[in-house]
């Protein structure tokens, strides 16, 4: 399944866990981070928690935000 159809799912579906429910959105907020981020730079965790508050209304840690973009660099390669 793709990333965004999860983050979907995780959005919808009530049966989730809350942990796999975060660690879902805290990647669909990083990947938006990595995308937003302006040319030649590399998004922060910081970045990552504003849009998972932003974008999800998700309260991450710092840790969370910075596992979440380690597994989104690791997948673009």
């Amino acid at each position: 399944m793709t990333l965004w159809r999860q983050v979907l799912a995780a959005l919808s579906d009530d049966t989730l866990e809350e942990a796999e429910r975060e660690r879902v959105l805290a990647r669909g907020a990083a990947q938006l981070a990595v995308r937003r981020a302006p040319e030649g730079q590399q998004a922060t965790p910081e970045a990552v928690m504003a849009v998972a508050l932003s974008e999800f209304a998700l309260l991450l840690t710092a840790g969370q935000a910075r596992a979440a973009l380690r597994e989104v660099r690791r997948a673009r390669g």
